[in-house]
This record gives structure tokens, C-alpha cells and sequence, in this order.
């Protein structure tokens, strides 16, 4: 699965094994995935004793530079690319990746790597000066937010990469260094120290996940899903993570890259789409996904990126789900005769089962009046609150007692507390892959994303009702009914099984 390139570093080779608490889960399926055959981009990895040693010292490693040398070199051979320079220059993503899944939580720079040089020999040797272009622009916007700590700036595209980095240096009042070297060295701290960033906190402690656990990071090559008509990239869940029916469910976003779908600022095509472009890349992913599937006997997340037709694969997770999907999901795997019963009731959390009891709409039509709002369903489930646009705003009137429900344009990892203290959220733009939903349906939150632009102004101060199932947000405090356990019979015989099993430990603790 890996190979030591030193005390804090693995190339992820293949070559063995290596604990998911040492290299992270993202690096983890990255060589899983390897071993199974499948279309990775060559990576390597820091490992997270490296992280807890720098936030324990306040600085890296001493050995850490020349394994991240050793690392990239690794990296050039593997791909026979050059990385800084030559006619066919090596970038890098540089991704946070710990243990136990934080979706959205860290930080990842993407086409470290590039500099002017780089972009013309990406010019050449692509034939796109405008991809190339685009890509260094990419690069600075990321670099100047995560590493930086600045607020980028809106870059003008028509500008050029030195007028770029004057906008930056003047906005975020330092530089970017010149080399690759130290830009990946300084990328490296940063996700470090993202591991102690207040949202990364936050949600640890709402999942009552370790604080000393650290994260890794996965150093990998580029493959670009800019490049030309026939790349994009998206998101994949093998089981629909709505309501856990059993098909592919998921998004394509043509000529972009992975952050474009997770921002939300643009709205993905549906999995199907790419049949009109690359149908070959569509067939290979499907049939990764039943690969994958079947070796983790569990709802896949996979990210992807297609170059000019050829598929990639990025990372394969369990997939954060609803609570419907939760309960069917592990109900039907045991009917599939893929986990038993006793797995299928690690897989529903009590927190999960009690929003499977909440209420629902008494009329989820409204007696046909038209909704304020309407998008797509992102989160299952019935929130009422007061429209708040300020994610500090939501935390401190939810503090106070009060019922909010959280709209944004779309939703960034500075937002996670806001949506904690929501009952509901609501996007403006991005769709059921975008940050937003992604964590919402990990916190179990009703949300509706993509409700087109001027929602929040019309939304804003009014209490509504979010109908996170059908995608509406309806005027007032609308009626709602509290379910029945026997209306669902998988809901029944999950309960049925969990009593049993309840019995069983109550016999055992019985002298």
C-alpha cells in the first residue's frame, strides 16, 4: 500500500500496508484503490504524526523538507513530468486527509506548481494558452485564501499572473513565494493548521471526534478537469444518499475542477450528462463504483476527475447520508446478504433515528399554495425558524433560544457554525454535491440548495417552513404530524432488530 520515503513521509506504491491512523482516510483509499486496479493519479503522503509534531513544536519537522523533496522526485518518476520547470511540468494538489472523514472541514490547494513559466511550457504542450492561463489563475485565488490567510481578491481575467500577484500581495499583505519548493512546503503548514481552525473544532466536537488524532496530507498529482470540452469533474455516490434507493446518484461539471462543484457557485449536470461527451469515462466510473461498493460494503462518495476522456479517481469514502437513507441503506444491504445485522446497527446513529421520528408535514403541498422559494432537495427533513443571512447571526439568536434558519448564497467551511445552530438550511446557488448539502446531511439538517439569485433578500427576517425532501420553502409555521413507526417497515424491522439486540445485552449484563 506504501513505501517509507523517510520518518514522516510514504509514497502511496503499493508496496504495503499502511494504517488508516498514520496516512489519513483520503491517502488510505487512494492506495486501496491502486491495489484494486483502478485509475489513480501517483501521490504521496504525510503522514499524521507529522501534523501532531508540528502543532506540538510550532514548526515542521527537521527531515520534513528533504522527504518532501524525496516525495516529488518520486512523483517525477512516476509520472515523467518535471516539477517547477520543463516543457512538461509536474503540478500538485496538496490535500488535507485525517483518520476519521471531516467533510469540507480543511484546506486543499490545487495546481501548486505553477508559475509563469510553467503556464507557457502547460500552454505548449497543451495548445490551450487560455487553460493554462486559467489554471495559474486557479492557483493564485487558492493559494492567496488558504495559505495566505488573505481574502483573494477578484481576480480580472483579462489581467496578467504579475498583475495577479500584485492584487494579492497588496490584499492579503504578503507575498507568494517564488519557488514550487517552498510554495509546497508553505501549503503543507497550512493544512497543518487548518487541523486547529475554528470550523475543523467545531465540528470535532459535534461529532465527538479526537482533537489529538491530527490530519495527514496527500501530496498528488494534477489531472485536469479544466483542460478541454472532453474533462470535467464530479461526485459519485453509489446509493443515493437522500433517501438510499439503490441506484448511482451524483453530479458532472464539464470543464472545471473539483472545487468548482464543492463551492456550490456553479450548478453541476446530472451523472448522465457525460454521456453526450465521454461515455467511456461514464462506464469505467460506474463500474468503479460497484467495485468499491462491494469491497467496503458500504455506500461509496467518490470523487472524480475526467482528463480528455480518461477517468481518474480521486478518493472513495463512505458516504455521509441522510437519515432515510441510513435506515434503508443498511436494511437492504443486510437483505443483499453484504453486512449483518449487527453491522446494520452500527450504521444508523441514534441521532439519525430520532430525526427519523420527527415530524413531518401534515400537507407537504401546502393546499397548493406556491412556495417563496424552491430548489433542489438537498437534506430530507422539516425545519422552522426565522431567516437569518449571517452565520454569526444564526449561532448567537440560536444561543438565545430562538429558531433560525440559515440562507447563503452557497456555504463554506467558515459556515459550520451557523449551520450547526440552524434548523434548516437554504442555498442560493450549488447542487447536491456542493459543500452545503454535503454537510448538512452530515449534521442531519433539512436543506434546499440552488434556489436562484435575489432568495436571501426575499426570504430574509420572514419565518418559514424548509421542506428539505421536496425541495420547497413555504411561508409561516406550517402544521406538521409526528410519524409512525409501523408506516415504515424497514423503520419496523430495523427497530425490531435493534430491540433484540438490546435484550441480548441486557441478558448478558444479567448475573
Amino acid at each position: 500500500m506504501a513505501r517509507s520515503l523517510g520518518t514522516w513521509t510514504l509514497a502511496l506504491d503499493g508496496s504495503a500496508s499502511a494504517e488508516k491512523s498514520l496516512i489519513g482516510g483520503k491517502a488510505w483509499s487512494l492506495a486501496r484503490m491502486r491495489e484494486l486496479g483502478l485509475q489513480v493519479p501517483p501521490a504521496f503522503v504525510v503522514t499524521t504524526r507529522a501534523c501532531t509534531e508540528y502543532l506540538r513544536q510550532g514548526a515542521e519537522p527537521a527531515e520534513l523538507a528533504a522527504e518532501l523533496a524525496a516525495g516529488i522526485a518520486w512523483l517525477e518518476a512516476q509520472t515523467g513530468r518535471r516539477f517547477g520547470g520543463g516543457s512538461q511540468p509536474l503540478l500538485v494538489s496538496v490535500r488535507s486527509g485525517a483518520a476519521i472523514s471531516m467533510p469540507g472541514m480543511m484546506d486543499t490547494v490545487l495546481n501548486l506548481g505553477i508559475d509563469d513559466a510553467t503556464e507557457a511550457a502547460l500552454a505548449a504542450e497543451c495548445g490551450d494558452p487560455a487553460f493554462a492561463k486559467d489554471t495559474h489563475r486557479r492557483f493564485l485565488e487558492l493559494y492567496a485564501t488558504i495559505v495566505l490567510r488573505g481574502t483573494a481578491p477578484e481576480l480580472d481575467r483579462a489581467a496578467t499572473p504579475a498583475q495577479w500577484r500584485e492584487q494579492i500581495a497588496t490584499a492579503a499583505g504578503a507575498m507568494i513565494p517564488a519557488t514550487a519548493v517552498e510554495q509546497l512546503q508553505a501549503a503543507v503548514r497550512a493544512v497543518f493548521e487548518s487541523w486547529n481552525s475554528r470550523r475543523a473544532k467545531r465540528y470535532r466536537q459535534h461529532n465527538n471526534i479526537p482533537d489529538d488524532i491530527g490530519t495527514a496530507v496527500t501530496v498528488q498529482a494534477m489531472v485536469f478537469g479544466n483542460l478541454d470540452a472532453h474533462s470535467g469533474t464530479g461526485v459519485l455516490f453509489t446509493r443515493n444518499p437522500l433517501d438510499g434507493s439503490p441506484a448511482p446518484y451524483g453530479e458532472y461539471l464539464p470543464r472545471a475542477q473539483g472545487e468548482d462543484v464543492v463551492s456550490g457557485k456553479f450548478t453541476p449536470k446530472p451523472l448522465d450528462e457525460m454521456n453526450k461527451t465521454v461515455p467511456d469515462a461514464l462506464a469505467g466510473l460506474l463500474a468503479a463504483a460497484r467495485v468499491l461498493e462491494a469491497e467496503h460494503g458500504d455506500v461509496q462518495d467518490i470523487e472524480f476527475t475526467v482528463q480528455q476522456s480518461k477517468l481518474w479517481l480521486l478518493q472513495s469514502r463512505a458516504a455521509k447520508r441522510a437519515a432515510p437513507a441510513a435506515l434503508r441503506i443498511a436494511v437492504d444491504l443486510v437483505d443483499e446478504k453484504r453486512i449483518d445485522i449487527a453491522t446494520a446497527l452500527t450504521r444508523v446513529t441514534g441521532e439519525q433515528l430520532a430525526a427519523l421520528m420527527n415530524p413531518r408535514l401534515a400537507d407537504s403541498d401546502n393546499g397548493g399554495k406556491p412556495p417563496l422559494a424552491s430548489g433542489e432537495a438537498a437534506c430530507p427533513g422539516v425545519g422552522i425558524g426565522v431567516v437569518v443571512t449571517d452565520s454569526d447571526e444564526a449561532e448567537r439568536r440560536a444561543a438565545a433560544g430562538e429558531d433560525v434558519v440559515l440562507a447563503r448564497p452557497t456555504t463554506s467551511p467558515e459556515d459550520l457554525h451557523g449551520m450547526i445552530a440552524a434548523k434548516a438550511i437554504i442555498t442560493e446557488q450549488g447542487g447536491s454535491t456542493s459543500h452545503a448539502a454535503v454537510v448538512s446531511r452530515s449534521l442531519g439538517r433539512p436543506c434546499v440548495v440552488g434556489c436562484g439569485e435575489n432568495a436571501l433578500s426575499q426570504l430574509k427576517g420572514r419565518i418559514v417552513t424548509v421542506c428539505g425532501k421536496e425541495g420547497r420553502v413555504h411561508e409561516g409555521a406550517l402544521p406538521v404530524i409526528k410519524p409512525d413507526e409501523s408506516s415504515d417497515p424497514r423503520l419496523a424491522q430495523f427497530m425490531q432488530w435493534k430491540r433484540a439486540a438490546d435484550e441480548q445485552e441486557e441478558r448478558k449484563g444479567t448475573p
